[in-house]
């Protein structure tokens, strides 16, 4: 006997027999998925009026071709707002000491939301392990609130874009335009590197190194496009050998390598700062096991705030991630998005230059 088909599912390539959700409405359309929300779910404030006619026609026949059909829990669930915002850091430990790097990012979080008449949940899932730790929903609970925060370098694609795709609001902290559809906030880290090697040209070092960790994070890969457009603004050549990548910098960046780039005509490094603090201190540590002078042998400059922990170590050369002002942003447009905002954005905020006593003109060589 053949199987009832349940109502409202239409079996698609592939035999998928999912609820065709409001995103692939609107890829069909080629509308945003705000424009179809408006067409399919017209608020009280009259904003559906201003969508043409045409408009409306193509989103109306998407939405058939489709088979799709409204989902009467979500609409409820939509419509149920408790002024709730999550928060959810994908670091293995809830940034909780006030000495942790993402701290600042929640002082901006807490301030803006109680500003904005926000309460906010912490999810618990964060602290044993991040999110995939406890299998493939492990960020389902975010649904409680209205609208959730993600703070992370390493974010799981799948799990955010299901969110997306179901059209509750999500905000990443920390540029994430390889997630189609994710709204992010972020630091101006191209500008703000370009900045440091532009201070280290003027300085009059004409041979740098980044060194910065192994993988393809969005914060790493805009500090090397900063740092080779650096270069490139200085008139300085650039090559392969100018950027040192390892998953392990505290123990490849060995006093031996330093000596040889040293003898090469490298005359300052720049590190990428991460959660981990490993590029910046493997490069102090071989700087310091080479025997080379800061900065009379060679010069130093860090891309973002030293860690708590190297609170004895002078204040480096570099830049400032304005941590509170990127929370506070983060919450703005999370906010706009449960209000229904769905093409509102942020713009990169900027970092401040940092001057320290880790640079200085490189040693005339003999």
């Amino acid at each position: 006997m053949e199987p009832r088909k349940r109502p409202g599912r239409t079996p698609a390539q592939g035999g998928r027999t999912a609820r065709p959700r409001q995103a692939e409405v609107a890829r069909l359309a080629g509308v945003s998925q705000a424009t179809v929300s408006l067409v399919l779910s017209p608020k009280p404030d009259g904003k559906g009026r201003l969508i043409s006619e045409e408009t409306r026609r193509r989103v109306l026949e998407a939405a058939r071709s489709l088979g799709y059909v409204p989902d009467p829990a979500a609409r409820r669930l939509a419509a149920a707002r408790n002024n709730l915002l999550g928060v959810f850091s994908f670091t293995a430990t809830f940034p909780t000491d006030v000495q942790h790097s993402y701290y600042p990012f929640l002082v901006g979080v807490e301030r803006e939301a109680a500003a904005l008449g926000y309460d906010l949940v912490l999810f618990t899932g964060s602290s044993t392990g991040g999110a995939g730790a406890a299998g493939p929903d492990a960020l389902s609970r975010v649904r409680l609130a209205d609208g959730c925060l993600f703070i992370g370098r390493h974010t799981p694609r799948a799990e955010l874009k299901r969110l997306v795709e179901d059209g509750f609001p999500v905000v990443h902290l920390g540029r994430r335009e390889e997630l189609e559809g994710v709204a992010w906030v972020g630091a101006d880290y191209v500008e703000a590197t370009r900045g440091v090697v532009a201070h280290l040209a003027e300085l009059g070092h004409r041979r740098i190194v980044l060194v910065r960790e192994d993988d393809d994070a969005p914060a790493s890969t805009d500090r090397q496009r900063g740092f080779l457009e650096g270069l490139e603004a200085a008139g300085l050549a650039s090559g392969p050998a100018d950027v040192f990548r390892s998953a392990d910098p505290q123990r490849e960046l060995t006093p031996e390598r330093l000596r040889v780039w040293a003898d090469d005509g490298v005359t300052a490094f720049v590190a990428e700062e991460t959660d981990t603090g490993a590029a910046w201190r493997g490069l102090l540590s071989a700087v310091r096991e080479a025997g080379l002078d800061c900065p009379g042998d060679v010069s130093l400059a860090l891309l973002g705030s030293p860690s708590s922990d190297l609170a004895s170590e002078p204040v480096p050369t570099g830049f400032d991630i304005p941590r509170p002002q990127l929370g506070a942003a983060a919450v703005r447009l999370l906010a706009a998005l449960v209000a229904g905002e769905e093409e509102a954005r942020e713009p990169l905020v900027g970092c401040a230059f940092r001057p320290g006593p880790t640079t200085g003109p490189p040693r005339a060589r003999t």
